[in-house]
């Protein structure tokens, strides 16, 4: 064998000892990369769910948690003078503040807790109404949303707007989860739901 072939298959041997610990390194790296990765992924989920889970720690006093809608209702039926957008009577005004309260609280000290986390809260209020014979049963529906929020406007109860937006929707006869006795749906519902961005 000739001394140019000998140089031939000793360079050739090099090369794929060179490509071999080239896809080798590159192999292990990816492997790093794809666990470092998973590890996050892991973690930004755990943080996800942690924070679902501190949305659900609004006061049991005011509040009840329905697993099948994924929502809160209030436990008080607050009532409207019929066909207004009118609280029926005091109790239920003073109620609504303190709902508003504990509202405003929960958001203060997730706010604290998630400091530099993209999170950001929606309070949606929901306004109902039976299934009867008045003709603007959407739009009242509506107004009694708009009357908790003008009510706690009153009140000086203000959700930080750089971490919480208060939402104002009236379902109508519409909407999931009413209730049998359809008088009952003169009602509030009130949803408190998490807007993640980045998680670090």
């Amino acid at each position: 064998m000739s001394k140019k072939t000998n140089f031939f298959w000793a360079s050739y041997a090099d090369l794929m000892t060179s490509l071999f610990f080239i896809m080798l390194v590159l192999f292990v790296l990816s492997i790093a990369m794809m666990k470092r990765q998973q590890a996050a992924t892991e973690q930004q989920l755990r943080k996800i769910i942690e924070i679902q889970s501190a949305v659900k720690e609004l006061p049991k006093e005011y509040f009840a948690y329905d697993g099948i809608y994924k929502r809160f209702s209030l436990k008080q039926n607050v009532e409207f003078i019929i066909n207004t957008d009118q609280f029926k009577n005091i109790q239920d005004e003073n109620y609504l503040i303190k709902v508003g309260n504990s509202i405003k609280s929960l958001t203060d000290t997730l706010k604290k807790k998630y400091t530099g986390q993209d999170i950001r809260y929606v309070v949606l209020i929901e306004g109902m109404s039976s299934a009867d014979t008045y003709k603007n049963n959407y739009l009242l529906s509506y107004a009694r949303a708009w009357a908790v929020k003008k009510l706690w406007d009153k009140n000086n109860i203000k959700l930080d707007p750089s971490v919480c937006e208060i939402q104002i929707s009236g379902s109508g006869t519409g909407g999931v989860g009413r209730l049998i006795n359809d008088r009952s749906n003169q009602r509030i519902l009130i949803q408190v739901i998490p807007k993640i961005g980045t998680i670090e």
